[in-house]
């Protein structure tokens, strides 16, 4: 469990993982993408892309895909998603949320997709996007994760000190953003990565979802 409550100048939210559980969703548009092309490759190939821009993964990492363009490369895997398909709620989502709102702690998306994708799933799906005073996307920083920026211009954006903020993540690479940002208290939920994966990164605690950091604004 948390550790009992103190102030919290903001609560710092990864979407993916984070909010709604779309990483099969995604690993899958992977495989399919990359099976058409015929494209060898393993799970540890697919973490890669997990919690970062998946066009600074094809233009920075060695693999099938070395040469190419990540611009174009990255639409070809959005094209393979399951439109017929939607990501379920992380348990814990909206009640976490509700309790942030009612301490009066401001909360912020800070995420490697698309603004587009944001409005999807926070707005449409979970029915929460006005409860957040700022998004940060892949659209606003130059670096993605695991570059601390996404973090740090939605502290700058919030006005809160990053020291006293709280973020929650599902990935190592957006474990490791926050923590270079110098976000106080860092939470993995254990969605898509493993405890000791999320423990390695840098992460306060490990949690297996939503619920139990209602205790921080209780």
């Amino acid at each position: 469990m948390p550790a009992e409550p103190t102030a919290v100048s903001a609560l710092l939210l990864d979407l993916d993982g984070t909010l709604v559980d779309s990483e099969p969703l995604h690993r899958a548009a992977y495989r399919s993408y990359f099976d058409s092309r015929g494209w060898e490759y393993d799970e540890q190939t697919l973490d890669r892309f997990t919690g970062r821009r998946a066009d600074d993964v094809f233009e920075n990492d060695p693999g099938p895909w070395s040469g190419e363009s990540p611009t174009e490369l990255h639409a070809a895997v959005v094209s393979h998603i399951d439109p017929e398909q939607s990501p379920e709620p992380v348990p814990g989502v909206q009640e976490l949320v509700a309790a942030a709102v009612a301490a009066g702690v401001p909360l912020a998306v800070v995420t490697s997709a698309h603004l587009g994708w944001v409005e999807t799933t926070v707005d449409r799906l979970l029915g929460i996007r006005h409860h957040f005073e700022v998004v940060v996307s892949r659209e606003d920083v130059a670096d993605g994760k695991p570059h601390p920026g996404g973090y740090l211009l939605a502290c700058d954006r919030l006005g809160a000190d990053a020291h006293e903020a709280v973020a929650v993540e599902d990935s190592p690479a957006g474990v490791a953003a926050a923590v270079a940002a110098g976000v106080g208290r860092v939470y993995g939920v254990t969605t898509t990565w493993s405890a000791d994966a999320l423990l390695e990164a840098g992460v306060t605690e490990v949690v297996p979802d939503l619920t139990p950091l209602r205790a921080l604004f209780a």
